[in-house]
């Protein structure tokens, strides 16, 4: 129709359809993850990456499939169907275990009644190996130039499939080859469109992780606690959970940029950060540190009340205020004030939560300092 109609060859079509596919399954993915972000989901975003490919691909091949199944031409897809694969297998990386392959393509085989022909078993061995050689490829350990290795193996399992299915459907050489042909096409876009879509995810994810993070000490930053705070805090109240949060700073720290340099005193900032950070990773990865000032720090613990706080403040008081900073010949050392307190019916906003562990910190600092104040 598209070129009777139109006079548009349907090759061009198909590749706008093909990039078409892949933007909305895009589009897709990137609504899911922001779903899973938002509701706190435990799940990475690499699981619902797998997960959605998945799915999206299935819906994709069996509903295209449907519509010619049973018919002399059942074969007219078979292009879209092996780029499916190939997205699945090399740009999203998903690993399918065999006992997971197997009955998919036994119920491909069922749903194309295409089950009693040797040519498609065939078929169906040579589209297993081409998923593990292109998730393979995926994951050599150097690539200097993955595109090559990428089309080689595109190119020689492109043409094993179409083999059996022109052997299946008696298609003439020339049809065999075009289709051949027209395989590597997409195949070489679909490069090229999907490695532009990943270069500008993983710049967004970098823009988002800068957003979200401090440049010296890598920690995250105040954007992301008052985020964090804010669904933490509004999720505690409404389902009566407990909720703590933790506020340290560097006694005298403006003595050490004046003494012994603001180089020095990026470095005390460094080693506080990366110590107390190991003194939660080794207790609950689930509590989080977050650079809120300069010498400034919050560390959230979702779920505790104050005296369930106790271990982990004493951990991290103890291990940063036994630490010494070797600067140059400078070997510095100092100490740290703490104030902790827990979500209490009368924090009516987030501000005033802050303001209580705040004024701990200021309790400390003002009697005498590297002490903890919790109330």
């Amino acid at each position: 129709m598209t070129w009777s109609v139109w006079h548009v060859s349907p090759v061009i079509t198909s590749i706008f359809f093909i990039l078409g596919v892949f933007t909305l399954y895009q589009v897709v993915f990137n609504w899911l993850k922001t779903v899973v972000h938002e509701k706190k989901v435990p799940i990475s975003d690499n699981v619902v990456k797998s997960f959605s490919g998945v799915v999206y691909m299935l819906i994709f091949i069996f509903s295209m499939q449907s519509t010619i199944v049973g018919k002399t031409i059942s074969w007219e897809f078979m292009n879209f169907i092996i780029i499916a694969l190939i997205f699945c297998a090399y740009f999203l990386d998903i690993r399918v275990p065999i006992y997971y392959f197997v009955p998919i393509i036994l119920v491909y085989m069922l749903f194309n009644h295409s089950i009693g022909y040797w040519e498609s078993w065939c078929h169906a061995l040579s589209v297993m190996f081409s998923y593990w050689s292109f998730n393979y490829i995926r994951r050599l350990p150097s690539r200097a130039h993955p595109f090559i290795g990428y089309i080689i193996v595109g190119v020689i399992w492109g043409g094993i499939m179409w083999f059996f299915v022109a052997l299946k459907f008696h298609l003439t050489t020339s049809v065999f080859l075009q289709e051949w042909g027209y395989l590597v096409i997409f195949e070489g876009l679909l490069y090229s469109y999907v490695r532009m879509l990943l270069r500008e995810s993983e710049l967004k994810g970098h823009l988002e992780a800068f957003a979200n993070h401090d440049a010296l000490t890598k920690s995250e930053n105040y954007a992301a606690y008052t985020s964090e705070m804010k669904y933490l805090f509004s999720n505690s109240l409404r389902n009566n959970l407990n909720l703590s949060m933790m506020m340290f700073d560097i006694d005298h720290f403006r003595h050490v940029n004046d003494t012994y340099g603001h180089l020095a005193g990026d470095l005390v900032l460094q080693k506080a950060v990366a110590t107390a950070q190991n003194v939660i990773d080794d207790n609950d990865p689930k509590v989080k540190l977050y650079r809120t000032g300069g010498e400034e720090f919050n560390v959230i613990f979702p779920g505790y009340d104050l005296p369930a706080t106790e271990p982990i403040v004493h951990q991290i008081f103890n291990s940063l205020n036994h630490l010494t900073v070797k600067s140059s010949d400078d070997e510095i050392s100092f100490t740290v004030s703490m104030g902790v307190s827990g979500i209490s019916s009368t924090d009516k906003k987030p501000d005033d939560f802050y303001k209580r562990v705040d004024d701990n910190l200021y309790h400390s600092k003002k009697n005498g300092r590297m002490q903890i104040t919790a109330i």
